[in-house]
Formats: structure tokens, C-alpha cells, sequence
């Protein structure tokens, strides 16, 4: 990968990680993702930030970039048309990782509207390549009919004529039901946009949500305690029970 062929923030020094790529919407290009890979940069600068331009010319914007056509889309046709262009954004994230050297546990996508629903449908489709995926306004192609092997994390204005909020609680509700670790904000007062308030949520999540299979391994390892105690113990733990203590 020729880093200078893609929008790109970089730490100042040592080794970057993880590695985020931003994806943008339909119609636009890698500038309209640079406030939220700026915002993510703030909150690691160590990490290292790529934001390409859709693979395809828009055909709706003379100079903006789409990831796949909507014109003429519907609910049959959306999901074979982003399964197109999945292999080409396999490859790239595969070159972005071997040129920055990080693995894919420790690499996100971060997609805004038409870049969350690749973003998504990509963690779907390659799992061992992504750990973790943030989706602003967006939502699957189709309801996945698995949990996928990333930590998602959906961002949603309440006020979205785009892509109506309902799609974020349909997803929330159908990983959580499949057993995914997932977590979900829908904001009042935000339409369709990339709004400061739907990053930061992401990023709180992302620095603080403990993903269900960590807790699992935790709890593993931890060792069994057998002993049963009560309040009375656990006030005076050094004491022993009185003889004709009716407990």
C-alpha cells in the first residue's frame, strides 16, 4: 500500500496501533470523513487513521465516491450489491494492516450512513479480519442471520429521514438476540450526520465497553470460592460463631 494514495493521520512517533479506517457515505469522498477520524485521532493519537475515497464514482455527485450504486435500490437488490464490493475492501484492509503492521483484532471500521452498511455487512463476510466496527446512521443490508466475530457498536440520530432510527433498534435487537457483543445509542435531536455527539458515544464505548467473551475468558480463569458467608462475616470476618449462634 502507497500510504500517500490514501487520506491518512499517523502518530508522530513509534509504532501506530490499532488501525482505524473510516468509511464515508454515498456521494462523498474521504474529506467528509476527516472530522471524525480527527476526533477518533484525538482520542488515540497512537493509533494509526486511514480514510480512502469509495471505490466508484458516484452516480448521483460529479465528484463525489460511492462503495456500491443506489440508484434503483431496494430492499431485494442492496444486499448482492454490497457484497460486491466486500473482496475489494477485503484486500485493502489486508494491505492497510500488512503496511501499518497491525492484526485484525486490533483493527475497527468506522462507517458513516452508506459506510456503515459496508462497514457492518463486512464483519459479517470476514470475520477474522476486523475486531471491532462502528456504524453512524447506518445499517445491514440484511439482518444477519449470525452473531459476527467483531464488537459492534451502533450510532443513531433519533431524527434520521435517511436511515430511520428503527434500523438501529431492529439491529440491536436482532445481535443481541443471536448473542453478539453489541452496543447501541440512538441521540434525540440528530438527523443524518456523523454528529460530534454520535462519535463520542462511540469512542466511550470503545474505550469502555469489556466484550462478552473477555468477561467469559475472566471469569474462566478466576478460581472457585466455596465458602458461604454472610453480612455478620463480612463485618467481622476475624470472629468466630458463637456456640448457640442459631445460624
Amino acid at each position: 500500500m502507497d500510504l500517500d494514495e490514501v487520506l491518512h493521520l499517523l502518530p508522530r512517533a513509534g509504532a501506530p496501533s490499532p488501525l482505524y479506517i473510516h468509511l464515508h457515505g454515498a456521494g462523498a469522498t474521504a474529506l467528509a470523513m476527516t472530522p471524525v477520524a480527527d476526533r477518533f485521532a484525538q482520542a488515540w493519537p497512537q493509533a494509526a487513521h486511514l480514510v480512502p475515497d469509495g471505490f466508484e464514482a458516484s452516480d448521483l455527485e460529479a465528484r463525489g465516491r460511492q462503495w456500491f450504486s443506489i440508484v434503483g435500490i431496494d430492499e431485494a437488490n442492496r444486499p448482492q450489491r454490497v457484497a460486491a464490493v466486500l473482496p475489494r475492501l477485503a484486500a485493502f484492509v489486508r494491505d492497510a494492516q500488512a503496511t501499518i503492521g497491525v492484526t485484525a483484532p486490533a483493527t475497527a471500521l468506522v462507517g458513516f450512513s452508506q459506510g456503515a452498511i459496508v462497514a457492518l455487512e463486512f464483519a459479517q463476510a470476514h470475520a477474522a479480519l476486523v475486531g471491532r466496527v462502528v456504524a453512524i446512521a447506518g445499517r445491514y443490508a440484511a439482518l444477519p442471520g449470525a452473531a459476527p466475530g467483531a464488537v459492534i457498536h451502533l450510532v443513531h440520530g433519533k431524527d434520521d429521514p435517511v436511515v430511520p432510527a428503527r434500523h438501529c433498534i431492529e439491529v440491536a435487537r436482532r445481535l443481541i438476540a443471536l448473542g453478539a457483543d453489541v452496543t447501541a445509542d440512538v441521540v434525540p435531536g440528530i438527523g443524518h450526520e456523523p454528529h460530534p455527539a454520535l462519535v463520542d458515544a462511540a469512542i466511550g464505548h470503545l474505550q469502555t465497553f469489556l466484550p462478552r467473551r473477555v468477561w467469559a475468558e475472566a471469569m474462566a480463569s478466576a478460581p472457585l470460592m466455596t465458602t458461604r458467608a454472610d453480612s455478620r462475616d463480612l463485618e467481622h470476618p476475624s470472629a468466630p460463631a458463637a456456640a448457640n449462634d442459631p445460624r
